[in-house]
């Protein structure tokens, strides 16, 4: 049976103490959602937590993340995060396995919703797909094979090219 704790609506702004002493080592899922979280090296007291609920909290792209190699599921929408490559590359290295990630109403995750075109919106997938191969949901829409693959091409080139034109610089001396 999974353990589970909803903090919901509880206006914290950090994780209470007794919670990591009683529950932190076996808790698998924390709804934190309406409150004022903004730093989740928490994370370190909860080794076993695959699904993290964080709504409406006040974390901001460069927030500080402590790794959570169990965590599949994160919950980050209506908050503050306005940088998406500064928040995805420290999240791919904190929550690698990752399945399920949710960002809706943040200005770095464009749609139609808070003024976004669809281009952004499409850009702004292939960027977070191409920086987590094992997830398969974004948002509220699954990740298809194809938007998987042009988000290889698009974002998987980046080296190659790099390396392509040093190539040619040494091969052209």
């Amino acid at each position: 049976m999974k353990m589970r704790k909803s903090l919901a609506f509880q206006d914290l702004d950090s994780i209470p103490e007794e919670l990591v002493t009683r529950e932190g080592e076996s808790l698998q899922e924390i709804d934190l959602t309406h409150n004022k979280i903004s730093d989740l090296r928490f994370l370190l007291d909860f080794p076993q937590l695959t699904c993290l609920v964080l709504d409406h909290n006040s974390i901001e792209s460069h927030v500080k993340i402590a790794a959570a190699p169990n965590l599949q599921t994160l919950w980050v929408n209506h908050n503050k995060i306005k940088n998406l490559g500064l928040f995805i590359s420290t999240l791919c290295k904190s929550c690698p396995n990752l399945k399920y990630l949710s960002m809706m109403n943040n200005e770095a995750a464009p749609s139609y919703f808070n003024g976004g075109t669809y281009q952004q919106y499409a850009d702004y997938r292939h960027f977070v797909i191409a920086h987590f191969p094992k997830l398969e949901m974004l948002d509220d829409k699954k990740i298809e094979d194809s938007e998987r693959s042009e988000a290889k091409r698009i974002y998987g080139r980046k080296t190659s090219t790099s390396r392509q034109k040093s190539s040619r610089k040494k091969s052209e001396t």
